[in-house]
């Protein structure tokens, strides 16, 4: 199953270093960053953790959740996350999945369907498309995905930046041009008719080009 963006989310219940989650029942009415990794106790995937850990309450802030997976066991990732508060300096706070048998990550395609159903003899490099981020709304909609090559950590700021637009959209229906940042203009989604921009954005914008539409960012 290839899995693209406004998708339904797959839900699916695991074994995590918070107990048994259903996923679906997890996220409740929350966002998620939903994020994979190859192997436990890898060098790029140790920082990212750690990063992630940092800033929770950025991602906590923006009613989202976090969850990580790793294609090795639950008691592997309490080990790691040892490792990892002692390199980084922050704890692991949120659940990781446990899926050594390879389920969950491919549910979400990051893995062929006819891959063998164990991590067990599996390097880093065999699970190398374990790789990718998922960001995930209340709807249980798969709003974004990416995935990043295993030498290359992943730029978390970038993606709240990512997260902060996904919920413009939900919420004020408007897009975000290149290189946006909290508080520059932003664009009234084509969708929205002159009319009914004229209600929701009474202050008038600025039309660059009949479907370029600038607009204050919303408070």
């Amino acid at each position: 199953m290839t899995l693209r963006i406004n998708d339904q989310a797959p839900d699916f219940v695991a074994d995590t270093t918070e107990g048994e989650i259903h996923f679906h029942e997890w996220l409740g009415d929350s966002w998620a960053l939903f994020f994979s990794h190859p192997k436990d106790f890898t060098p790029v995937c140790t920082t990212e953790l750690g990063a992630v850990a940092a800033l929770a309450g950025e991602f906590a802030d923006r009613n989202c959740k976090i969850i990580g997976i790793s294609v090795d066991g639950v008691s592997d990732h309490e080990r790691w996350s040892r490792d990892i508060e002692a390199a980084t300096g922050h704890a692991v706070g949120y659940p990781l999945i446990g899926d050594p048998r390879l389920e969950v990550v491919k549910l979400y395609d990051m893995l062929p369907a006819d891959t063998n159903d164990t991590a067990e003899g599996r390097t880093a490099g065999d699970n190398a498309t374990a790789r990718s981020v998922f960001i995930i709304g209340p709807d249980k909609q798969i709003k974004a995905t990416l995935t990043y090559p295993m030498t290359t950590g992943r730029n978390f700021v970038e993606l709240l930046r990512l997260l902060d637009s996904c919920q413009l959209t939900v919420n004020e229906q408007v897009a975000t041009p290149a290189n946006w940042r909290q508080g520059d203009d932003v664009i009234i989604v084509p969708s929205v008719s002159d009319e009914v921009a004229a209600d929701k954005f009474p202050n008038g914008w600025e039309a660059r080009l009949p479907y370029l539409r600038l607009v204050k960012q919303p408070a």
